[in-house]
């Protein structure tokens, strides 16, 4: 197998009361408030955006065609437990007029996918729900 590099996002951080985070290709450009709420949003949309395509294309695979566009409310929870912190997350995923179990086995198939899914298998509690 070869490997095939397909993108790279580069990113600029600041800290402090005037944080902000920037992409090299200007496409991010937001302030970062303290304690940095905007962390677990930004992991929410990316997470959420790879998560869409990678429905999209587990349809493709299977000859499904989508009559709308894939929807994903991503909800990323920071905890802290006797001074460790982790996350949570909880995908609220939404595909209209697909039969409930087509959806289901998608939205499952989607985690084998994306490299997100792929990336927090084992390492923080995922829920996944068709809304």
């Amino acid at each position: 197998m070869t490997e095939k590099l397909l993108f790279t996002g580069k990113t600029h951080i600041v800290g402090g009361r005037e944080g902000y985070a920037r992409s090299s290709d200007g496409t991010l450009d937001i302030k970062l408030p303290q304690p940095h709420p905007a962390a677990e949003n930004l992991f929410g949309a990316a997470w959420s955006a790879c998560y869409i395509g990678a429905i999209e294309l587990a349809a493709s695979q299977r000859k499904i065609a989508l009559p709308a566009g894939p929807e994903v409310d991503a909800e990323i929870t920071l905890h802290a437990d006797n001074g460790s912190f982790f996350l949570r997350a909880r995908l609220n995923v939404s595909l209209a007029g697909i039969e409930r179990d087509v959806a289901e086995e998608l939205i499952h198939a989607a985690h084998g996918i994306c490299p997100y899914s792929k990336a927090t298998r084992g390492n923080i509690d995922v829920e996944t729900r068709l809304v």
